[in-house]
């Protein structure tokens, strides 16, 4: 397999996943500031993704699979042994849908405004405190288990992925501590570790 990533974007989720699951795969930089969009070995980046934006993941028969949420289920099913999803069926696989379904939606999209230089003050305070009052919830469920799913899961991979920017957008998570020793532990992980060095960023 290989995936497509821009470093430290939402694809250093499915980064993590794929070293947490001991899977082969190669792993190539997109530069999502060149215009058009080029790979690290010099290729047009709309000629493998046509969608445009990371992460994307192409499967050793040739396909092309891209949205985070689905990437990250598709690798955890590929080693189901490693535990990184809940079996499709069971109850806590809901659960598991649920978390990426509110990361993906609450919290990733929740970061655009900040990202977007065309926002305006108030816009970006009104987004801060939206996530603000998501991340609030998140803590409170953390003050209860070590995971977010109880065990380390793609959840935990995604949110920890988003949550990481805060530190770029200089938004501390000190109001969140059960936040910041769930990514203590996430970090701790040599799944993650492996992932981020491979992105530069540890």
């Amino acid at each position: 397999m290989k995936l497509y990533f821009a470093s430290g974007s939402c694809a250093l989720a499915v980064h993590i996943a794929l070293a947490e699951a001991g899977l082969k795969y190669e792993a190539e930089a997109v530069d999502l500031r060149a215009q058009p969009h080029k790979t690290a070995s010099g290729a047009v980046y709309t000629e493998v993704s046509p969608k445009g934006y990371v992460p994307a993941l192409v499967l050793d028969n040739g396909e092309l699979l891209t949205e985070t949420q689905v990437l990250l289920q598709y690798v955890a099913d590929q080693v189901p042994e490693k535990a990184l999803a809940p079996k499709a069926g069971e109850f806590a696989r809901y659960r598991l849908l649920e978390w990426l379904s509110f990361i993906a939606t609450e919290i990733h999209k929740g970061f655009s405004p900040l990202w977007n230089p065309a926002s305006t003050p108030e816009q970006k305070d009104a987004a801060w405190a939206k996530l603000a009052s998501r991340l609030a919830y998140v803590n409170e469920v953390l003050s209860s288990r070590e995971f977010l799913i109880g065990k380390f899961s793609v959840a935990d991979a995604y949110l920890f992925t988003c949550l990481r920017w805060t530190g770029f957008l200089q938004k501390p998570l000190t109001l969140y501590p059960n936040v910041l020793k769930w990514m203590e532990r996430v970090i701790a992980r040599p799944g993650v570790r492996q992932a981020m060095q491979e992105e530069g960023l540890y």
